[in-house]
C-alpha cells in the first residue's frame, strides 16, 4: 500500500507541471495513461480500458486521441464507449482517430475512459516465439502505438503510464516502471500492475507477456537489473545479458543519473534488433547468442538517456536519439577496449555513410521525409554519431562531456530538437557552432578531398595541397601526419597549401590518421 500511495502523490504533483513540448497546434497535453489490457490464449482479441488524464491547452468543444479503427479484414480497435466519471461522453471513431465531444476550458484537467477491443493490426505483436510458445510484445516505434492503445501517438506528448494486464496465469508480464501488484484471479488468470513515474513518449510504452525465465544479476546504484529470456535460452541469456551491469554504471557516471526505477533486458519478438522501451528494453529472439550483444545492449541502454528520458520533439531530429546511442556505444567500447576500437568502428561507420549517399543524398535533419521508417538509415545513426565525434574533437573531452551532461540535465523528462542541443553546447563551450551544425546536420554530403604532397629534398620540407572537390565548401580541421608528427590544416576555402618541415628522407604521409574527420580522401604524391 505504501508504494501505491506514494505513486498517487507523484501523479498528483505531476498534474501541477506545465507542458514542456507538444505537437504544434495541440489542444491537449496527456498527463497520465492508465491502460487496462485483457489478453487470452483463445483469441488474438484484446479487451482494453484506457483512462486518459488530459490537461486542456485551449478552450475546446472536442479533442482527439489516436486509435486505429477496425478495418475490413477485422483488424483494428472498435470503441464501444467513452466515459467521464462513469457517465457516457459523445464520441466518433473514424480512421486513425477517436473524436471525443466535450466542452472544456483552458488549464482544466480531466480524465476520460475509453472502452474498446479488437485484434491489433500492428503495435502489439501477438505470435509465437522460436520455440513455438505464444507471446505478446509491444513494438511501437515510431508511431505504431495507436494500433492498440488510445493515445496521442507523438513523441512530443510525454506522460506517466500504468499498465494493468490480465492474462492467463502461466505468463509473466514485464512493462515500464515498477511492479506494484500481482494477484491471482479466478479461471486461472492473473492480473499484474506496473507503473512508471517518469514521463515517457508513447513510442517506448510497452508490455511483454510470455513464459519467461527471470534473473536478477545485480543492483547498480540502487537500480535493480533484470533479465527476462525464454526458459529454453536461460543459460546463455542470463550470461550474455549480464553485461548490462557494466554498461549501466558507465553511462550513469558519464551522463547523469539513470531516469528509471529498474532496467529489464528482455528477449522478445520485435521487428528491430533492439527496441529501447523505457526500463524494459526488448531484443530480438536470437540476441542471446549474438556475438555483438555487448554493443547492441550498449546502444539500447544509451537510449534510456537519449531517446527516452530526453526525447526528440519530432522524428526529423531522430539523430538526437540514434546518433547519440551509436556514439555512446562507440565511447563505451573505446573506454573498455581502447581507442583503436573506436577508430575501427568510426572507419566502418564512414563507409556506411558514403554508401548511403550514393542513392540517398539527404541531410541528417531531413525535414522533407514523411515516412519515419526511412529515417532509420546511416544518416540518423552513423552520421549523427560522426557529428558528435567531430564535435568532441573540436571542443575537447572536458567541454564536450560537460555539454552532454548539461543537455541531459536540462531536458531530462522532456523534449529537445537540434537547435536546443546546439544552444546548450554553445553555452558550455562559449563558441558559436552555427557553421558546424549547418554543415554537418543541415547539408547533404561530406568533404571530398584531393590531397597532394611533394617532398623538397633541398630544404627538407614537404608541400601539401588540399582541394575540396565537392560543391558545398566546409570549414574543418584536417589532421595530417608527417613521419608520425601530427599537423593540423585548417580548411576554410576551396584550397589550402602548407609547407611542413620533414626529415632527410622522403616522409611517410598519412591523412586523418586518428579517424577524426568525416571525409573522403584521394592522396597522391606530386611529381
Amino acid at each position: 500500500m505504501r508504494k501505491i500511495h506514494l505513486y498517487r502523490l507523484i501523479v498528483l504533483c505531476f498534474f501541477c507541471l506545465s507542458a514542456k513540448a507538444q505537437r504544434p497546434g495541440a489542444v491537449i497535453d496527456v498527463r497520465h495513461y492508465g491502460f487496462n489490457i485483457k489478453l487470452s490464449d483463445e483469441s488474438d482479441t484484446i479487451k482494453g480500458k484506457a483512462d486518459v488524464s488530459v490537461w486542456f491547452l485551449k478552450n475546446v468543444q472536442s479533442f482527439q486521441l489516436n486509435l486505429v479503427k477496425r478495418n475490413d479484414s477485422g483488424r483494428g480497435m472498435l470503441v464501444s464507449a467513452v466515459l467521464e466519471n462513469g457517465k457516457p461522453v459523445g464520441f466518433k471513431q473514424d480512421g486513425d482517430d477517436v473524436t471525443i465531444f466535450t466542452l472544456a476550458t483552458k488549464n482544466q484537467q480531466r480524465t476520460f475512459s475509453v472502452i474498446y477491443q479488437g485484434i491489433p493490426a500492428d503495435g502489439l505483436i501477438i505470435s509465437t516465439n522460436k520455440f513455438g510458445h505464444r507471446t505478446f510484445f509491444g513494438d511501437n516505434w515510431p508511431n505504431r502505438t495507436h494500433n492498440w492503445l488510445p493515445c496521442v501517438d507523438d513523441p512530443a506528448d510525454k506522460a506517466l503510464v500504468d499498465f494493468t494486464v490480465t492474462a492467463p496465469d502461466h505468463y509473466q508480464v514485464i512493462a515500464n516502471g515498477l511492479k506494484l501488484d500481482e494477484k491471482e484471479l479466478p479461471g486461472k488468470m492473473k492480473q499484474t500492475h506496473w507503473a512508471e513515474t517518469a514521463r515517457l513518449p508513447t513510442k517506448v510504452m510497452v508490455i511483454g507477456v510470455a513464459d519467461f525465465a527471470i534473473d536478477h544479476p545485480a543492483d547498480v546504484n540502487g537500480i535493480p537489473v533484470y533479465t527476462y529470456v525464454f526458459p529454453e535460452n536461460s543459460a546463455v541469456g542470463f550470461k550474455s545479458y549480464a553485461v548490462a551491469t557494466e554498461i549501466l554504471p558507465f553511462y550513469s557516471s558519464r551522463i547523469g543519473p539513470y531516469a528509471y526505477k529498474k532496467l529489464a533486458n528482455v528477449q522478445s519478438k520485435t521487428i528491430f534488433g533492439g527496441m529501447e522501451n523505457a526500463s524494459a528494453i526488448f531484443y530480438y529472439e536470437n540476441s542471446v547468442s549474438d556475438r555483438g550483444i555487448e554493443a547492441l545492449m550498449a546502444h539500447e541502454i544509451a537510449h534510456q538517456w537519449f531517446g527516452d528520458a530526453v526525447s526528440e520533439k519530432d522524428f526529423h531530429h531522430l539523430w538526437l536519439s540514434e546518433g547519440f546511442a551509436t556514439y555512446l556505444t562507440n565511447y563505451y567500447l573505446e573506454n573498455k577496449y581502447g581507442v583503436d576500437t573506436l577508430k575501427k568502428r568510426l572507419a566502418a561507420d564512414r563507409v556506411k555513410i558514403f554508401r548511403l549517399e550514393r542513392t540517398h543524398l539527404r541531410p541528417v535533419v531531413d525535414t522533407a521525409e514523411t515516412d519515419y521508417m526511412k529515417l532509420l538509415n546511416a544518416n540518423s545513426y552513423e552520421k549523427g554519431n560522426w557529428v558528435l565525434h567531430m564535435l568532441r574533437r573540436q571542443l575537447g573531452d572536458d567541454v564536450f562531456w560537460k555539454g552532454i551532461r548539461t543537455y541531459f540535465a536540462k531536458y531530462n523528462g522532456g523534449n529537445a530538437n537540434t537547435a536546443d542541443f546546439r544552444q546548450v553546447m554553445e553555452q558550455v563551450s562559449g563558441k558559436n557552432l552555427g557553421v558546424f551544425f549547418k554543415e554537418w546536420l543541415n547539408t547533404a554530403g561530406h568533404p571530398d578531398l584531393a590531397v597532394s604532397w611533394k617532398y623538397n629534398a633541398a630544404n627538407h620540407t614537404v608541400n601539401i595541397q588540399v582541394d575540396q572537390k565537392q560543391s558545398n565548401l566546409y570549414v574543418f580541421p584536417l589532421e595530417v601526419s608527417v613521419d608520425g608528427q601530427l599537423h593540423t590544416i585548417n580548411m576554410a576555402d576551396r584550397t589550402a597549401i602548407v609547407n611542413i618541415s620533414a626529415g632527410p628522407n622522403p616522409p611517410v604521409i598519412k591523412v586523418d590518421p586518428d579517424v577524426n574527420l568525416l571525409a573522403s580522401f584521394v592522396v597522391t604524391e606530386a611529381k
